[in-house]
């Protein structure tokens, strides 16, 4: 990101409210085991968002939209495994009205306090949810998806365009549009359909699954994602779009979608998105998806370009080193995610070094000079990268600038760039597609280099003060 440029439940009686329904208690509910998920997984600095009690496997959006109206009709079908004996769990949802749900396809009490949705689940034994049993979950939905309004005054969710809208999930924006387990904890492949006006383009992650389909003015796109996906990366633009499709010598789909106001701007960038792939995976590895690409939107459709997995976004034309940093994200903090919002630093301390090593081997400016470029600005160094004040700073400079001055430490303390590539690749390869910490980061770096970084990591990772840049 670049902040800066499934319930199994009998019908309800009806003599009995909604919300007592969801909240009988075990003892009073006639033999009801287990015990309810929990709401939120404690994240250092968005309590409240995700869900315990369950691991989502897939999730398949349905959405019916009137971007004139900045309106929508929504279903989600969550597949999901239940960690735990379940008497009922909890789905993340930013506004809209939830118009029902099942699960296993029985209708299922669904009380609201928030952004929080309670599925109950059946009290009988045959409806129970048993640690261990996959189960599905369908909410339909509708009204008007929000824009929200993050710690830092940053806007994502869904945002209206003047020829449509797009949704932009980090943090916790995805909620917006579709109710589900919010957290980059909790990864899932993704099925999506969207049906909009002819004459309109719906875009999304992953890659087309079949032609646009036009019935009585309306289109509907098909879009598929396999590889697992953190909410927060899911993407959808609606709008007027000039697409092109072509594919890399490695059978990856190469999908780019630019609006007709900036098409002329961005296309010597976004031309290079192959050329940008190729160079990331020499020095990060395989890349980790089956498409790639980019949506480029007005400048005045965000605030902020956002590597949406897959398919990055930009707002305008983006620079050759933009677009670098975005693609990056691909392998650092979209197959390698990271496990808590306290990660960020490793999303964007290594998307920011990749910029330095792009501009050292492209630009002739040596990584050294970014490096010293970074010690000397004084924004870098309002806390460390590794231990951000509150969730109105998660990305705010030091987790990006600071945050590559510690990746190039290490590259100093390797001495060995051959060995320093290596390290990179092998840790996108360890965690391919799944959650990393900085504690996993900082052992498997030791590890891998048979050192003691515990100077390294206390002075430049969580120190409170400036070491000396040649410390």
């Amino acid at each position: 990101m670049d902040h800066r440029t499934p319930v199994r439940r009998r019908a309800a009686r009806a003599a009995l409210p909604l919300l007592a329904l969801a909240l009988l208690a075990p003892a009073c509910s006639g033999g009801v085991e287990g015990r309810p998920g929990a709401a939120g997984v404690r994240d250092p600095y968005f309590p409240k968002l995700g869900n315990g009690g369950y691991d989502v496997s897939h999730y398949a959006i349905t959405l019916d939209v009137d971007p004139a109206g900045q309106t929508l009709r929504g279903s989600v079908e969550i597949t999901a495994r239940a960690t735990q004996d379940l008497s009922s769990f909890n789905l993340d949802l930013a506004g809209l009205t939830v118009d029902s749900a099942t699960v296993e396809g029985r209708p299922a009490a669904v009380n609201r306090a928030g952004n929080e949705l309670t599925l109950r689940t059946d009290e009988d034994v045959e409806g129970r949810l048993r640690r261990g049993e996959t189960f599905r979950a369908v909410v339909r939905y509708s009204g008007s998806p929000k824009t929200v309004t993050d710690p830092d005054g940053s806007e994502e969710g869904w945002l209206p365009t003047d020829d449509g809208a797009v949704a932009l999930g980090e943090p916790a924006g995805s909620a917006a549009w579709f109710p589900g387990n919010h957290h980059p904890s909790d990864k899932a492949a993704y099925d999506l359909t969207v049906t909009v006006p002819e004459g309109l383009t719906a875009v999304s992650n992953g890659v087309p699954a079949g032609p646009p389909a036009t019935k009585k003015g309306r289109t509907t796109f098909r879009w598929h994602t396999a590889e697992p996906m953190a909410s927060y990366l899911a993407t959808l633009a609606i709008g007027r779009f000039e697409t092109k499709t072509s594919t890399l010598p490695s059978g990856v789909t190469v999908f780019t979608a630019v609006d007709p106001e900036v098409a002329e701007e961005s296309a010597r960038t976004v031309a290079r998105v192959p050329e940008i792939v190729a160079w990331e995976a020499e020095h990060f590895g395989p890349y980790p998806f089956s498409a790639t690409g980019a949506i480029v939107e007005r400048e005045d459709d965000a605030g902020y370009a956002l590597e949406t997995q897959t398919r990055p976004f930009f707002p305008g034309a983006p620079s050759a080193g933009l677009l670098v940093h975005e693609m990056a994200h691909q392998w650092f903090g979209d197959s390698v995610t990271p496990e808590s919002w306290r990660d960020m630093w490793l999303n964007e301390g290594l998307a920011t070094y990749a910029e330095w090593l792009w501009e050292e081997e492209k630009e002739d400016t040596p990584a050294e000079e970014s490096f010293q470029d970074a010690y000397e600005d004084e924004d870098n160094w309002a806390f460390p990268p590794a231990d951000p004040p509150s969730a109105a700073h998660i990305s705010d400079d030091p987790v990006y600038g600071r945050g590559a001055m510690v990746i190039h430490k290490i590259r100093e303390a390797v001495d060995d760039d051959e060995e320093f590539f290596a390290l990179l690749r092998g840790w996108t390869r360890k965690y391919r597609h799944g959650n990393a910490s900085t504690a996993d980061f900082t052992a498997y770096v030791e590890e891998a280099t048979g050192e003691d970084l515990s100077g390294l990591w206390k002075a430049w990772l969580y120190g409170g003060s400036r070491p000396a840049a040649d410390g």
